[in-house]
């Protein structure tokens, strides 16, 4: 191995290590391990046989990665971070097969964070420190806590809707916002004792003329939907009841936004990536779409979606 650093009290077995690695005091790296290139393995890191590691990878002191486990290029682990590979172990009993964790390209994982066994922690995602993580995690996910949930999303600049328009306006305001395509509607609200109304005109105040629509209510606080992008069906989203919040990402920038106003509503364009989570408990979201259903249309892969807003 050239231009690959062993501190003279680590025992590195592997021969399949990239240029530019070290490996630090009391790390242990079995035989059929592979790391990448310019990765650093701290003091008192173990690495069993079946682990692949990408490029410059972080693993700081204390970590123990076992058979089963994949990481991709530029992750980050946090002192301490435990993995596991077997969902139910028993001391002398070895199964045929090891559950299969992967960690996506950019992940960080915070100190002390356990992971469980076969999910998959999303590129550019972020496990804060000490959660425990049982199911898979969404890319760029902010997931804390035990058992941990989806708090938040990387690099998504929050915004909230402006000041109400006047119970008496008949005007419909629509706003830009910083994803390409995504536009914020607030329709008017009528006050009357009798009870109130809001109002709203497909292809005037709402972009399209719809073909579908659903619903969507009684979704656990911790549960995401969404999760994907339109090739060619555009999204009107308005929550009539509770409150949701909205996050459009355009493969450039991210948004999030608080839909708790029935006379609100989302646009989302065709490769426009949707997530919907924080559902409060009395929840319903209405979504129109512009095109019956079609399962090609969707594109539910992230990276997949990242290569295609990079071809255009």
């Amino acid at each position: 191995m050239e231009n690959v650093f062993v501190h003279e009290r680590a025992l590195c077995e592997s021969s399949k290590v990239g240029a530019g690695t070290r490996v630090w005091a009391f790390a242990h790296v079995l035989p059929g391990a592979e790391i990448g290139r310019e990765c650093n393995v701290c003091d008192g890191v173990f690495i069993e046989n079946d682990v692949i590691i990408g490029d410059r990878v972080t693993i700081k002191c204390g970590v123990q990665l076992w058979d089963g486990l994949r990481i991709e290029s530029d992750v980050f682990i946090g002192p301490n971070a435990p993995f596991t590979n077997e969902i139910f172990p028993r001391s002398g009993i070895v199964p045929d097969k090891f559950l299969r964790t992967t960690v996506r390209s950019s992940a960080s994982i915070g100190a002390n964070a356990t992971i469980l066994p076969g999910i998959e922690i999303g590129a550019g995602a972020l496990i804060g420190a000490g959660a425990v993580v049982i199911r898979s995690v969404p890319p760029l996910a902010i997931a804390v806590g035990n058992p941990a949930r989806i708090v938040g999303y990387v690099d998504a600049e929050k915004s909230e809707f402006g000041v109400p328009l006047p119970s008496s306006s008949k005007i419909v305001g629509i706003t830009a916002t910083r994803v390409a395509g995504v536009t914020l509607h607030e329709f008017p609200l009528i006050k009357d004792m009798r009870g109130d109304l809001s109002v709203g005109e497909f292809e005037r105040s709402a972009p399209f003329v719809p073909k579908r629509y659903f619903l969507v209510f009684d979704v656990p606080n911790r549960e995401i939907r969404g999760e994907h992008a339109h090739r060619e069906c555009r999204q009107f989203l308005v929550c009539v009841k509770g409150s949701v919040s909205i996050v459009a990402d355009d493969g450039a920038k991210r948004q999030e936004f608080t839909l708790d106003r029935l006379n609100f509503g989302v646009y989302l364009p065709p490769m426009v990536w949707g997530i919907q989570y924080k559902f409060s408990a009395d929840a319903v979201l209405l979504v129109f779409a512009s095109h019956y259903y079609d399962a090609a249309d969707y594109v539910r892969d992230y990276a997949e979606f990242r290569r295609l807003k990079a071809k255009g």
